[in-house]
């Protein structure tokens, strides 16, 4: 139980009450000075509107707020400053983006990747559609927040705190805004390059309502907030299998899968606050949000095996390496590169390639899920010295999804007609080609197999593969809390707490090869094509197009269970069942006559986590065997903080924190599902465990403990402009005591099934997450926001925001292998923002710049997989006016511009820019709206 307890949380706890202490005898030493009064933040009370307004708002927080933070807040109800939570979020210092798609989904806070940061909504733990517990941030329409809080330091109170950081999404609170409120928004969007594939629209919709209002003399409030979204988004994409050498030792590109992607949001959310106030003793809030949330995307292209095509082929096998046989028409020759082609700085960068034979590619990938959050929170002051609280709350995510790759060509395997390629690589690494065949001509291009795949189960191979996966995603959870206040103390008051939640997250892997009824190949009926694609990007104009979940569901392809053990072994359920005890001592006290605010406290977390999944082993080709498993642990962390603000001078803090913090491992790791196989060539006396043995297998671990950090924040903040201005400058550095890798372990497979044989050796390596060693994160952040007025007067309604963080990392979880790079960190980022707003007029151009990353992207078969991510630097940009009198007062007009430059998104293998992965163009992404406040 008191495994949580080590040197450092004891070293921890003595830098967190020894502060206290020399508080104390600081206070023995200065005059006695009148207590601070709580500093509040009513939005509602700021005078100025828009851009301002949420600029002002969101100082006056950070400033207000005992931990380390950064805020956005709402230009007016129903507006905040950008598209999504997601990009308002990465214009934070220290905060930063990956791209999902052309659109911001997830976020990384101090070099930290998704899997390090907690979110919250109205300060409660939220589910997460994902495989894990990172947050999609465009599930939240941002039209229903008033508000977000990203917490850099935590304090004891803040239950659900990430290790990198805590984002707390919050909703309006109707009797704190204090007034009627009826705000109605429309916005129309589209995309510059156009649908890119049949049967699509870059054209969409928003559209929200908003309303507030309080009755019974302001006792009761209540607001409602509806949104709906429908958002297209396009892409040109370029992928590459991948850069193996050739026989003269250059680079050559070993295939690619090019395809145009077009995909349209579709988002309905609600929002619900009731808020009961009958006197200053009672305060109960009920609140609900509600998303119903589809994304649908097409994708059309071409995949090109080159350089790893393989070699000739025939039924029987009998083809030499060129093609040569007995029997000619049973023969397919491999693809051969022609002499002559060019070389650069040791790659291959055109030519020709003979004997390809192309697969067309019509996929679908389409998600549909739900989120439902329900809270109620009940404050009581039950005397002068003791204030009550209980929260409730419930939140579920219900996710289905559908990835569907069908295959088209020439004829199946071994026939059909092969092509000439032409190829060059242009200087963003997409290479372009020339072809000899029709591929939109139906009459030619059916659904096949054109290379065999998937012929281990299906004669032939496959014409497609469908993925269905489905997650589901429940919290339960209660909280007490009790405020004591104090006397004549360097404490103002002590706060006590103890919240109990039940976690459980399923994921259910459903996967089917796709064949032709009685194998050969599949005529596209009518009913079923569109017009041609154009790839005209790649220089192919086009290809054929047609409506492939309507073939499927059609029954013109079989469908067939993917009976493999790596498949039975993707199916899990995790849960977990934490109780967090916390007491914490808030300060506000005078200080060698300086005012010094904040709090010290510990938190005590005790976790109960399980996980039940299936052990599957391959035994033979499409033969598997699969038994129930559980597994799970139990383990208590302890967890002190502290947060010191010190006010040096009029307007300038010191701010000054130490904590222990914790993130629990991904979901899919934890899972108890592994899967084994047993390879009979290799079942002989002189394998060994490391080598040649029979044996192998990998899946996740129910017994992994959380990551662990210990951290040291300081910053300097200096207000001006009364406090509408601010500049500051923070350090921090995180000591990671541990971190979960991959490891290949041996492990005793004896008593494991193996078909026929009598193994000769039962160890083996088995590959899973562990705990290993950690290392540090530090990095330095500075910011400023301004308003030009404060340089000269003729410069009012002007100002600034701009913030710069530099990140370093050495994490090496394993002393045998170098360090490992953290997903997620950009060693630079930055952001800025330039803005005018007066007599009406408003317009804002924003860019954040970040460095190469190691990011999370969809893989094979849509799995998880880490890419280098090239630099990058996105601008957007709006301009709005709002009719401040007459017959239109309360009107606003707005035109905005995301992603104004057209920059694209790129991954890259070993750390060689050459080697381009993934080239995705978005286009630019326009709207018009307009708002009208009642």
């Amino acid at each position: 139980m008191l495994q949580g307890i080590n040197r450092r949380t004891r070293l921890l706890s003595g830098v967190a009450f020894g502060a206290a202490a020399l508080m104390a005898v600081g206070s023995a030493q200065a005059q006695t000075a009148p207590a601070q009064s709580d500093q509040t933040t009513d939005v509602g009370d700021v005078v100025v509107t828009g851009i301002r307004r949420s600029i002002e708002a969101s100082i006056a927080a950070k400033a207000a707020n005992t931990s380390i933070v950064e805020v956005i807040s709402a230009e007016d109800i129903g507006k905040l400053p950008d598209v999504s939570i997601a990009e308002s979020l990465a214009r934070l210092p220290g905060v930063t983006m990956q791209r999902l798609d052309g659109r911001s989904q997830q976020i990384s806070i101090r070099g930290l990747g998704p899997d390090f940061t907690t979110a919250l909504l109205n300060g409660r733990e939220l589910v997460t559609t994902g495989d894990n517990r990172g947050v999609e941030f465009d599930q939240f329409p941002s039209e229903l927040l008033n508000s977000v809080v990203v917490y850099k330091t935590p304090d004891a109170a803040l239950v659900g705190q990430g290790l990198a950081g805590t984002v707390d999404l919050r909703t309006v609170r109707p009797l704190a805004y204090g007034r009627r409120a009826m705000v109605a928004n429309y916005r129309h969007e589209w995309n510059d390059i156009g649908a890119l594939n049949s049967g699509t629209t870059d054209k969409g919709d928003r559209y929200t309502l908003s309303y507030i209002d309080q009755f019974a003399d302001g006792t009761i409030g209540v607001a409602l907030g509806y949104a709906h979204m429908s958002s297209p988004y396009q892409s040109e994409r370029f992928n590459a299998w991948g850069y193996p050498e050739y026989s003269d030792g250059n680079l050559l590109t070993g295939g690619v899968k090019p395809y145009v992607m077009s995909s349209e949001l579709e988002r309905d959310g609600y929002m619900g606050v009731l808020e009961w106030r009958p006197n200053d003793r009672i305060h109960s809030t009920i609140d609900a949000f509600y998303s119903k949330f589809k994304n649908t995307q097409v994708l059309r292209g071409i995949e090109f095996p080159l350089a790893w095509g393989g070699s000739a082929q025939s039924a029987d096998g009998a083809c030499d390496a060129v093609g040569n046989v007995a029997t000619p028409d049973v023969c397919r020759p491999g693809p051969s590169l022609r002499p002559g082609y060019t070389v650069d700085n040791g790659m291959i960068v055109a030519g020709t390639w003979d004997n390809i034979k192309g697969v067309v590619r019509n996929d679908l990938n389409k998600r549909d899920s739900t989120i439902t959050a329900v809270g109620w929170n009940t404050e009581f002051v039950a005397n002068d010295d003791w204030t009550l609280g209980l929260d409730v709350n419930y939140s579920k995510v219900e996710r289905n999804d559908i990835i569907l790759e069908t295959n088209a060509g020439t004829g199946r395997n071994i026939n059909g007609a092969l092509d000439t390629l032409g190829f060059q690589l242009t200087g963003d690494g997409v290479t372009r080609f020339t072809s000899q065949l029709n591929y939109a001509d139906p009459n030619l291009i059916k659904i096949t197999s054109p290379q065999g795949w998937g012929g281990d189960v299906i004669p032939g191979g496959q014409a497609g593969y469908m993925n269905t996966p489905s997650i589901e995603d429940e919290i339960k959870a209660v909280r007490l809390t009790a405020r004591r206040e104090l006397h004549q103390s360097p404490f103002k008051s002590i706060d006590f707490g103890f919240n109990y939640s039940e976690r459980t997250k399923s994921f259910v892997n459903d996967q089917y090869y796709l064949a032709v009824p009685g194998g050969g190949d599949l005529t596209i009926g009518s009913q079923f094509l569109l017009a041609p694609t154009d790839l005209g990007y790649l220089g192919i104009s086009e290809v054929i197009s047609y409506d492939a979940l309507a073939l499927v569901n059609s029954g013109a392809l079989n469908k067939l269970r993917n009976p493999n053990a790596d498949v039975a072994a993707g199916n899990w359920g995790v849960t977990e069942k934490v109780s967090t005890a916390y007491v914490r001592a808030n300060i506000d006290h005078n200080l060698f006559g300086r005012a010094l605010t904040g709090n010290v406290g510990m938190q005590f977390v005790y976790t109960e986590q399980s996980s039940s999944g299936f052990e599957a082993q391959q035994l033979s080709e499409g033969v598997a065997a699969v038994a129930n498993v559980r597994g799970g642990v139990d383990y208590l962390e302890i967890l002190p903080s502290s947060n010191f603000i010190l006010e040096v001078s009029d307007d300038l803090f010191a701010r000054f924190s130490v904590a222990r913090t914790l993130a629990r491992p991904r979901m899919d790791d934890m899972r108890a599902s592994r899967n084994f196989s047993f390879n009979p060539g290799n079942n002989n006396e002189n394998a060994t465990p490391e080598q040649n043995s029979p044996w192998s297998g990998g899946g996740g671990n129910p017994l992994l403990k959380p990551f662990i950090a210990d951290v040291v924040d300081l910053s300097v903040e200096k207000y001006f402009a009364n406090r509408k201005g601010y500049v500051s400058l923070a350090g921090f550095y995180k000591n990671l005591e541990s971190y979960v890798y991959t490891y290949n372990r041996i492990f005793d497979f004896t008593g494991y099934p193996t078909g026929i044989e009598v193994p000769k050796i039962n160890e083996g390596i088995l590959t899973t997450p562990e705990n290993g060693n950690g290392g540090w994160i530090k990095g330095l952040e500075f910011s400023v926001s301004a308003p030009f007025s404060i340089f000269h007067p003729a410069l009012e309604g002007f100002g600034g925001l701009f913030s710069a963080s530099v990140t370093d990392s050495k994490v090496q979880p394993d002393p045998a292998n170098p360090p490992t790079t953290m997903p997620g960190l950009s060693e630079t980022v930055l952001n800025g923002t330039l803005y005018y707003e007066r007599y009406g007029f408003q317009t804002r151009v924003s860019a954040r710049y970040r460095s190469d990353y190691l990011g999370e992207v969809a893989g094979f078969g849509n799995g998880r997989t880490l890419r280098s991510v090239g630099e990058e630097t996105i601008v957007d940009a709006q301009i709005g006016y709002e009719f401040q009198s007459g017959p239109l007062q309360g009107l606003s007009i707005l035109a905005q511009v995301n992603n104004l430059t057209d920059e694209p998104f790129k991954t890259f293998e070993n750390g060689d820019e050459r080697r381009t992965i993934d080239y995705q163009s978005y286009g630019r992404t326009y709207a018009v709206g307009l708002n009208y406040r009642f």
